[in-house]
């Protein structure tokens, strides 16, 4: 009887322990987006580099296990090259919403991690000087993220994160038959930010 209470004592002192390790976080980073050049079905598109925004909550289900969810934003032009539009530019807002599985490691002040996931990836166009063709409609493409990174450990609640995130979805195309390349394309994502763990 002695044993088993003192096993359960034990327990309970492990569950108390882990609930009040922080499970949750959430940060806040600066991210480049580098898209590739994308030919097919006779059409060229390039994308400018540009600066953007993420914002991720990231929710602990094990040590080593989490799940996160991520919104980013930015702004770049896309352009388009086709035997009929040798010149064709597109000012797009980009927006993603996504979900994805971590791996985490720990190595003292250094936590590495692994991502994989889905979302979407928003395409609006911006009707001003920047967009040559004004009849462009918004494109919501269905994508896959991967990526991984280390977090540097400041204190027990905030840590350093720089990460490699990439997004595979189709090229867009704005609803128009000529800007069809009808290719995937990785966009990729580098970001450096900052969490906070509650």
């Amino acid at each position: 009887m002695k044993k088993t209470m003192l096993l359960g004592a034990l327990m309970l002192m492990a569950v108390a322990g882990f609930a009040q390790e922080s499970r949750q976080d959430a940060s806040v980073s600066a991210i480049g987006v580098f898209g590739p050049q994308v030919n097919g079905n006779a059409v060229q598109l390039n994308s400018t580099g540009t600066v953007g925004f993420l914002g991720s909550y990231r929710y602990m289900l094990t040590p080593r296990s989490a799940l996160e969810l991520n919104y980013g934003f930015a702004q770049n032009s896309i352009a388009y090259r086709t035997s009929f539009l040798p010149n064709g530019r597109v000012h797009t807002r980009q927006q993603e919403i996504s979900g994805a599985y971590v791996y985490n490691m720990n190595f003292r002040n250094f936590n590495p991690f692994l991502e994989a996931g889905v979302g979407g990836m928003i395409f609006t166009p911006i009707r001003d000087s920047g967009t040559t063709l004004l009849d462009t409609k918004q494109n919501t493409n269905i994508g896959a993220l991967f990526g991984g990174g280390v977090a540097y450990e400041l204190s027990p609640s905030f840590d350093i994160r720089v990460q490699y995130r990439g997004f595979v979805v189709k090229a867009p195309d704005f609803g128009l038959t000529d800007f069809k390349t009808n290719r995937y394309q990785v966009i990729s994502m580098p970001a450096l930010g900052v969490a906070y763990h509650f």
